[in-house]
């Protein structure tokens, strides 16, 4: 059967494609506005993506204050705030609450379920859609478009010409392609005159040249507390105190995620980016000098550094590793290295690696309301489009208010919008 000739999956209000937080969210506010709901997604169940990035802890939103909290929005920062003013992560937080997840602020800021859990969330939202109407397609991807110009899905009863009022994609970005978000999409809705951007790796590691004892004794070993010195795009002298983690690669973790967005326009400038890391912060300087000046009584210098600094193994090897043996002995040369340990970063790591991914769709591409100008009657939310933020619920809080913002739209548009081609 050809596609001209495959049967018609007609859906009566707003199709929404992708079941991650975003077309969740898109879904249950076009439900709310009283129009018909179908939701389509690859996997046979729905997100994914959400219940393994929550195994460590869902870390639903953050506790910053707007506008601070637009802030950390370091590309798109104007139209997120724009999402955020519909739903922002105190409605958050009320949101989860009425599905009987309550939560708290941790230390950093960071909040949780009590639970730490997002099973229980997720189990929740998808009976209250259920409950409401909205009917939940498995195992059906969207595969662009035919020779007409008429959207398709592909699953187990074969190929299925999609007819809808009203379209949201909600598919994702690139990273971690095998949970369903893997960024085919973009050279169809490109091919329909949609600006788009490549996608690039975000929230993602580093590549390090590490010589092998340090790749082989110290991988996975976490660097706790340490302060990073950069260079922002302006060229200002930055500087955030954090954790990462040595990797087989390089360097890894929440530090290198936050500030990433300038480690990866150095690398794109320069081919590399510069990183220093203040391995003893709250350490002045004079009395990492006096430290070291004293005799050693016969210690090693690792033993000096342990005893002394409280320097641990992982971080005594980062500074074998970057010093020469003139240095390691100067303790002139070795004290401001400690402050400020001077690494060299390669490529970030690759985009099935990274958390999350910036690219994708331009923001110049879509309307306030998230409606694609090339395509009337498409909506997109989520990662596809083309903003970026750190991890720290930030991420997260904006995938479920774009998702807001587009399902309203959606909803709006479904009940006087011809059917999209």
């Amino acid at each position: 059967m050809s596609t001209s000739t495959a049967p018609a999956w007609d859906c009566p209000g707003v199709a929404i494609i992708g079941g991650g937080p975003a077309g969740l969210m898109a879904a249950e506010v076009a439900r709310r506005a009283g129009v018909e709901v179908d939701l389509f997604d690859a996997k046979a169940s729905v997100g994914r993506k959400f219940l393994i990035a929550g195994r460590g802890g869902l870390n639903l939103t953050h506790g910053d204050p707007r506008p601070r909290f637009d802030q950390r929005y370091s590309r798109g920062r104007a139209e997120v705030a724009h999402w955020l003013d519909a739903f922002d992560g105190a409605q958050l937080r009320a949101w989860a609450l009425d599905l009987g997840v309550d939560t708290f602020v941790g230390t950093s800021g960071r909040v949780f379920p009590n639970d730490m859990k997002a099973a229980p969330l997720l189990r929740a939202w998808v009976a209250r859609l259920k409950q409401e109407g909205v009917r939940l397609h498995m195992r059906q991807r969207w595969a662009g478009f035919d020779a007409d110009g008429q959207a398709v899905i592909d699953g187990p009863e074969g190929r299925r010409r999609l007819v809808a009022r009203s379209v949201v994609l909600a598919l994702g970005g690139g990273s971690w392609p095998q949970l369903g978000s893997d960024g085919a999409w973009l050279p169809w809705l490109a091919a329909r005159g949609v600006p788009t951007r490549p996608l690039e790796a975000s929230n993602c590691g580093f590549d390090v040249a590490w010589s092998e004892f340090l790749r082989t004794k110290f991988a996975g070993a976490p660097l706790k507390p340490v302060v990073a010195h950069w260079r922002d795009g302006d060229g200002r002298e930055r500087q955030l105190q954090g954790e990462c983690v040595i990797s087989a690669h390089g360097l890894e973790g929440s530090l290198l995620y936050a500030i990433g967005p300038d480690l990866r326009a150095a690398w794109r400038r320069d081919g590399h980016a510069s990183l220093a890391l203040d391995l003893v912060p709250g350490l002045p300087l004079e009395r990492i000098r006096d430290a070291l000046a004293k005799p050693r009584e016969g210690r090693s210098l690792s033993e000096v550094l342990r005893r002394r600094l409280k320097l641990d193994g992982a971080k005594a090897a980062l500074l074998r590793e970057v010093l020469s043996p003139v240095d390691l002995a100067d303790p002139s040369r070795l004290a401001p290295a400690i402050k400020r340990l001077p690494l060299r970063l390669g490529a970030p790591r690759p985009i099935p690696e990274a958390i999350s991914t910036a690219g994708g769709l331009a923001l110049e591409a879509v309307h306030p309301d998230l409606g694609l100008k090339a395509l009337p009657g498409w909506y997109a939310c989520g990662e596809m489009l083309d903003w970026d933020a750190p991890t720290g619920g930030y991420l997260l809080t904006a995938c479920f208010a774009s998702g807001v913002v587009a399902g309203r739209a959606a909803a709006s548009a479904c009940r006087a919008a011809t059917t999209p081609r």
